[in-house]
């Protein structure tokens, strides 16, 4: 017997924002165009959705210890936004 449910693709997965089509750059690569805007340390890195957008982002603690936000789109790597936090 057979699991009919598993042939089939998953038709909410196909269009669902975090599904990886809809992202070009990976987060490692995400990290990287961050710390070129800003040195420092990546503290943290997850994928949003935001304004019918998929973005990456990126939270940067620098060397004298300010904290940056860096938005990165997914799908293009262009950076949208830096703001110090």
């Amino acid at each position: 017997m057979t699991n009919q449910h598993w042939a089939q693709p998953d038709r909410y997965w196909a269009d669902h924002w975090q599904n990886p089509k809809y992202r070009r750059i990976s987060i490692d690569q995400a990290m990287t165009i961050a710390l070129q805007q800003v040195p420092g340390q990546v503290v943290k890195a997850e994928l949003e959705y935001d304004h019918g957008m998929v973005i990456y982002e990126v939270e940067i603690r620098t060397a004298d210890g300010h904290k940056y936000e860096v938005k990165i789109d997914a799908a293009t790597g262009s950076v949208l936004d830096v703001k110090l936090d």
